[in-house]
């Protein structure tokens, strides 16, 4: 890629086993005010449900929080699991929020519920399941209410979303996706396109997910140009050894439920249930697009994956036990692609040492 690559922070909101939620969301705050510092572009917070190892529920409040305690940085979901709302509900709640930090707002949705089966029952809960096939047209209305652009004689043309007139720097609508049928809608709508490269084995279809989507794009206004970004599960330590074992607390979460355990166990925790030759085979499965290393070994790997998406942006994930160690993972990331060289530097002060106690 000729241009300099783009940084961007997707905060799931982990929970650590034996801490609180409140901890947890504290701290998407306080890595929102420390990205911002390191030269990241966007903070991305997510919606999940009846999940304990993750406390983020209501990423529109999250959103309010982090930018109010921000001054520059972009804010936004990562996303709204639209299928669970009604479009003109979340239209004004980023309505609103745009009348309080205006041209700063991001508005990724999901088709997705955001949880298993039984949350998805209680969300719906007495008006029936969602029905995934009326998503693209949720889709339609949330970008009519949000810009005010209902045609006459639609059912919905005399509802005008609060609070009014539309904002001059209306959210920036975000299709998420980690399959084609996302993409492929992202394309007729003309959205940009926030790619999920870390679930599962989504990297193997992911770059012609892309290039298809940039085939088909179909511009909403003149000069109009698709949009990518790729968001990739990043563990970045001094060694490659310490990244591998600092990773050991995510990975394992993927089947921490079955278990009986509730949040990100230690990593020095995991090798007891790890080792069983049942979970190794699913957690390599889920987590084969995982990236941990050096901040050499990094930079090389997203700098391919740059080319073979063909993009310039990338979100980034990192979940781990030690609030300190993810912390640092993005500030070694912000170094190895010299991000505070533009945004100005800020180191923290306190970063923990090299190698994982315990």
């Amino acid at each position: 890629m000729s241009k300099r690559l783009t940084f961007n922070v997707l905060d799931q909101s982990p929970m650590r086993h034996g801490g609180t939620a409140a901890e947890a969301l504290r701290e998407s705050v306080e890595l929102a005010r420390i990205a911002e510092g390191l030269g990241y572009s966007r903070y991305w917070v997510a919606e999940h449900h009846n999940a304990s190892s993750f406390a983020g529920t209501s990423p529109e409040l999250l959103v309010a929080l982090i930018a109010a305690g921000t001054s520059t940085i972009r804010v936004g979901s990562g996303g709204v699991m639209l299928s669970n709302y009604s479009a003109l509900k979340v239209a004004e709640q980023f309505r609103l929020l745009s009348a309080f930090y205006p041209g700063r707002l991001d508005l990724g949705v999901g088709r997705a519920p955001g949880g298993d089966l039984l949350a998805a029952d209680a969300l719906s809960h007495p008006r029936g399941k969602a029905d995934p096939k009326e998503f693209p047209r949720q889709v339609r209305d949330l970008l009519n209410f949000l810009r005010g652009e209902f045609a006459d004689g639609h059912p919905f043309a005399q509802v005008q979303a609060q609070p009014g007139p539309p904002p001059p720097s209306p959210p920036e609508v975000w299709m998420l996706s980690s399959g084609s049928s996302g993409a492929k809608l992202a394309a007729e709508l003309g959205l940009p396109l926030s790619f999920a490269d870390f679930l599962g084995d989504s990297r193997r279809a992911g770059p012609a997910v892309v290039a298809q989507y940039r085939e088909s794009f179909q511009p909403p206004q003149p000069h109009a140009a698709p949009r990518v970004s790729v968001a990739l599960a990043v563990i970045c330590a001094p060694s490659e050894e310490e990244a591998r074992h600092i990773g050991l607390s995510r990975k394992f979460d993927l089947v921490a439920e079955t278990y009986g355990v509730q949040g990100l166990l230690p990593p020095e925790d995991v090798p007891r249930v790890y080792s069983r030759e049942e979970v190794r085979h699913h957690v390599e499965h889920w987590s084969q697009s995982f990236i941990e290393g050096t901040p050499g070994q990094i930079r090389d790997t997203i700098t391919e994956l740059a080319r073979r998406y063909n993009t310039d942006d990338f979100l980034i994930v990192t979940n781990c036990y030690s609030f300190e160690y993810r912390v640092r993972s993005y500030e070694l990331l912000s170094d190895a692609f010299g991000l505070r060289q533009v945004h100005g530097p800020q180191r923290r002060e306190g970063a923990p040492p090299g190698r994982v106690a315990g």
